[in-house]
């Protein structure tokens, strides 16, 4: 957009549009001649909303002037300098209508009114005119307002001088030297700040030679005087200026200022003139202070995007100031502390981290002894960033490791498992922490909650239990969180010590229920199956159920029969490696012994009505070769291995690629761009002096505004392309779309294809979807053969499959059935321009897979025959990125299963599973099953994969 084109005054008129019925001429003549100044305001409303939409009210001009330009009512006035902005002031030949002279006339008046208001409504006004014809005579009136008594019309005055010099400098060639005696005999700050922003802008050097004999007092100005000086110092320091060290000064003073705007600039505009380690210190201590100062959120996150630029720019200048940084905790939103966080993060070395540990496990234990709204959530991240300082930095993994598994029995699922991961992690990592955190583990037994962090537990001390002492002690904890053993036994017993101490005769006839059941026959048909039982009984039961048990005994009793198999497991592993530590055969039978009778009495357990579900053949398959491999003891040495030594293999392996893909991608990040020996040098000193360079102003607009990045070419244009009507139709019409972060723009190109004058005509844009029209487009008159151009821009409001359809209406002149209709052809909307790939870990998409209670699935119906092709076409089709690691996809196998992520511009997140296999013909069968928070992205995504395996079908294979 052209910055000194004429920005109009929009005035919505609510009941024109309510009524939807035009009024005629001589209707809105009559209510300016004769109506009240209630029926004239709402006339000229009218009267400006029908100019501004395309309608013709030139017949009006002389009613203006003639029965509403003489009223003294201020409203009137304002919206008189309203519709004089919009209406048309000259004729045919691109000369000023001589009803412009009574025009003239008037504001001349009203630039010499005794009321100050008028007076400087009327300056303001004349900033937006940009006929000379019209501002000639009206030069000598506002220079005589630049030395009027009050500050509201000198300051309006400074800027319509300022706007009448840049457009029209022979008007008022004297300009500079004006501004300049204006603004060192004015002592109002408003009118002294409008006057060196308008003199920047006219004469740069005599502004910087003001602020060169008032540097000493820059530091005392107003804040609104030192935003226009560091726009002035910005400015003058792109150039090969010889007086920076002053500029640098002068920034430098204003660093401490009392406002927040001042102090943001000023540490911006410091890092752009100078690269020393000093300033660019000051300025992130200025910027750190703005984060604890100001309340906003979105404040803070600007200042952190500011500071966590500088750390990429200055690596280790600002190490010193993680503490300060990590005083962004105390901020309530989620996202700024997650995002202080990770800044932090990359700033800690050998030399703070021991004061970043201690002020994080400050911030942990304050999580649980107070009750915040997202304690949750916060502890996770704590918990996080803790294990990534832990494993960063060994010196400090001993001082936390004991502080987080105090944790292990947190109600919140989440955090308990994030710190199961980080002692798995360090275990392996530092072997001179392990009989330590073995025997923590084993003691914390009693106040784990959670299955998934009970598995996580078992399997570290099956691994990394190493003594006599340590297997004992486990085995101990292990009955203890179990309870009586046989379980089936011991919950029998409590079953018919319930029965005995109902108070029931013999005589008395128990009440008979019926529970009828659906059963599975081998066949695969369905069978119901009825059995009578006592209410009685079964209130006993359930009471036998519902009673309280140890932690690991209700975990098994309520179904979890994943974690016994992973108990199984331990009990063998810790047998296995008691039985080489042990010389003591008979110690090692007992313990053999008792480990089996868990395993067993677990599968029984599992097979009677006392679990909550049958135990599931996988999980009593893994349980039962447990106790075959504890009953070869002496003879099992494969098996032996297997446990002892491979899974602990694995998981080091496990550990390696991981630390081997976060290098990859660290490595990746910090890869600098190759410069080949012919690529073009760019010399900073030989710059044009309108370049702008990476702090600008300017540049930050282009890139907010999404123009910076747009590289539009004849080529582009033409890909973009889409025919709107026939080439037989009377009117051809064809559009360009360009879709712009979150609008759509149809550049519309109409050509008239016949001999005759087409009036009226326009295009009727309407959409289905999220999509909203921001404005109609307004009539035109269309020469014979000839060609016009109509921008429509279409808001997005979300990522859901839209179409925009309409109409060419037109009027055939001379003719009586004159109103011509045109169907467009209908213009999808491709949501690919809004999904980006997007990156979780498998935590994070567990836990929105199960959050998103939106699914689509869409069968697997393609002519490609490789697997791993038709996953590279899905994500290249649906901008979604693959998770699941290379490593998983190598290999030649039949069968892929692929998670992918994705979010679109509006922050909706689209999670979608791959799961096909390779059918003995070689054809690929399967589904991918789509998962989102919204129904729109669920469906669009799935339509576009079906869209996409119709055009894999109907091209010919590669």
């Amino acid at each position: 957009m052209d910055p000194n084109s004429t920005c109009y005054t929009i005035v919505n008129d609510d009941s024109l549009l309510d009524s939807g019925a035009a009024p005629s001429i001589p209707d809105l003549r009559n209510a300016l001649q004769k109506g009240s100044d209630e029926v004239k305001m709402d006339t000229m409303r009218r009267v400006i909303v029908g100019t501004l939409n395309g309608q013709n009210y030139t017949a009006l001009l002389m009613p203006m002037i003639q029965y509403v330009l003489p009223s003294r009512n201020k409203q009137i006035k304002k919206l008189l300098h309203f519709y004089w902005e919009v209406c048309p002031k000259l004729d045919e030949q691109g000369k000023l209508k001589q009803e412009m002279i009574l025009v003239c006339n008037a504001i001349r008046n009203d630039l010499q009114h005794p009321n100050e208001y008028i007076r400087g409504a009327t300056l303001r006004f004349l900033q937006k005119i940009r006929e000379a014809e019209l501002l000639e005579p009206l030069i000598p009136t506002v220079r005589s307002c630049l030395e009027h008594r009050h500050s509201f019309v000198r300051k309006n005055a400074v800027f319509a001088t300022w706007t009448i010099y840049q457009d029209h400098e022979h008007l008022i060639p004297d300009a500079p030297e004006l501004l300049e005696t204006f603004l060192a005999a004015e002592s109002d700050i408003t009118c002294k700040r409008n006057a060196f922003v308008a003199l920047s802008s006219v004469s740069h050097d005599s502004a910087v030679q003001y602020l060169l004999n008032s540097s000493e007092s820059i530091d005392s100005m107003d804040e609104l005087m030192q935003m226009a000086v560091i726009e002035l110092i910005r400015a003058d320091a792109k150039g090969d200026s010889p007086n920076r060290a002053r500029w640098i000064r002068s920034v430098f003073g204003l660093l401490n200022s009392a406002s927040s705007a001042v102090k943001y600039e000023a540490a911006t505009s410091l890092t752009s003139l100078t690269q020393n380690p000093a300033a660019v210190k000051a300025a992130a201590g200025a910027f750190a202070e703005l984060l604890v100062k100001e309340a906003d959120n979105n404040v803070k996150l600007i200042v952190l995007d500011r500071i966590d630029a500088l750390r990429e720019k200055f690596p280790h200048v600002l190490d010193g100031l993680v503490m300060d940084i990590l005083k962004v905790l105390t901020s309530p939103d989620m996202e700024v502390k997650r995002k202080g966080l990770g800044i932090a993060l990359e700033m800690i070395t050998s030399r703070n981290v021991e004061e970043v540990v201690l002020f994080l496990k400050k911030q942990l234990q304050t999580t649980s002894e107070q009750d915040f709204d997202k304690s949750v959530e916060y502890r996770q991240l704590l918990i996080q960033s803790i294990h990534t300082c832990a494993i960063r930095f060994s010196e400090v993994a001993a001082n936390v490791v004991h502080v987080l598994m105090d944790f292990l029995g947190d109600s919140n699922n989440p955090s308990a498992v994030d710190v199961v991961a980080f002692v798995r992690e360090v275990v392996e990592k530092f072997p001179k922490l392990r009989a330590e955190i073995a025997e923590k583990l084993i003691s914390t037994f009693s106040d784990i909650k959670s299955g998934k962090v009970y598995r996580g537990a078992l399997w570290i001390v099956g691994e990394y239990c190493e003594d006599v002492e340590h297997i004992k002690r486990a085995f101990a904890e292990v009955r203890h969180v179990i309870g009586e053993i046989p379980i089936l036994a011991s919950e029998q017993r409590l079953l018919d010590a319930a029965e005995a101490a109902d108070d029931v005769t013999t005589e008395k006839q128990e009440e008979q229920t019926t529970v009828t059941k659906t059963r599975v026959l081998a066949d695969g048909t369905y069978a119901t199956e009825t059995v009578y039982t006592s209410a009685a009984a079964q209130a006993r039961l359930e009471q036998v159920k519902a009673a309280t048990k140890p932690p690991l005994r209700a975990l098994i009793l309520g179904g979890d029969f994943y974690t016994s198999s992973v108990l199984a497991s331990t009990l063998t592993k810790l047998t296995l490696r008691y039985a080489k530590l042990a010389n003591d055969a008979q110690a090692v039978n007992a313990l053999k012994a008792e480990a089996m009778l868990i395993m067993t009495s677990i599968v029984r357990v599992g097979q009677s009505h006392f679990a909550a579900i049958p135990i599931d053949e996988d999980s009593r398959e893994r349980i039962m070769n447990c106790i075959e491999t504890l009953a070869n003891l002496k003879t099992a040495q494969a098996a032996s291995d297997i446990f002892l030594q491979d899974t602990r293999a694995a998981y080091t392996k496990m550990v390696a690629n991981e630390e081997k893909k976060a290098r990859q991608k660290k490595e990746k990040d910090n890869k600098k761009a190759v410069i080949q020996a012919d690529d073009l040098i760019a010399f900073r000193q030989f710059a044009k002096k309108t370049q702008t360079d990476d702090n600008d102003v300017d540049a930050d607009l282009s890139r907010a505004t999404g123009s910076a990045e747009i590289r539009d070419d004849f080529i582009s244009k033409l890909s973009r392309m889409m025919q709107l009507t026939g080439f037989s139709d009377s009117v051809y019409a064809e559009a360009c779309v360009t879709v712009q972060q979150f609008d759509i723009v149809l550049d519309v190109l109409i050509v008239n294809q016949t001999a005759e004058t087409l009036r009226d005509l326009t295009i009727d844009f309407a959409t289905l979807g999220d999509l909203k029209l921001v404005e109609r487009p307004v009539p035109h008159t269309l020469a014979p053969h000839g060609f016009h151009t109509i921008k429509a821009t279409i808001k997005v409001s979300s990522t859901e499959t839209g179409v925009i359809f309409g109409n060419v209406v037109y009027e055939k002149q001379g003719a009586s059935d004159s109103s011509v209709n045109i169907v467009l052809n209908d213009i999808h909307v491709d949501i690919m321009d809004y999904i980006k790939p997007a990156y979780c870990n498998e935590a994070q998409f567990r836990s929105m897979w199960t959050e998103f209670e939106w699914e689509n699935k869409v069968n697997v119906n393609t002519t490609i025959s490789d697997l791993r092709l038709y996953l590279q076409h899905i994500m290249k089709s649906t901008n979604m990125a693959c998770l699941t690691p290379e490593g998983a996809l190598d290999g030649d196998c039949d069968f892929l299963s692929a998670n992918l992520c994705a979010k679109s511009l509006f922050g909706e997140d689209a999670l979608a599973n791959l799961s096909i296999e390779k059918t003995e013909d070689g054809a690929i069968q399967g589904h991918v099953r789509i998962r989102s928070k919204t129904q729109g992205i669920a469906l669009s995504l799935g339509d576009k994969i079906t869209l996409a395996q119709k055009a894999a079908a109907a091209s010919p294979p590669a």
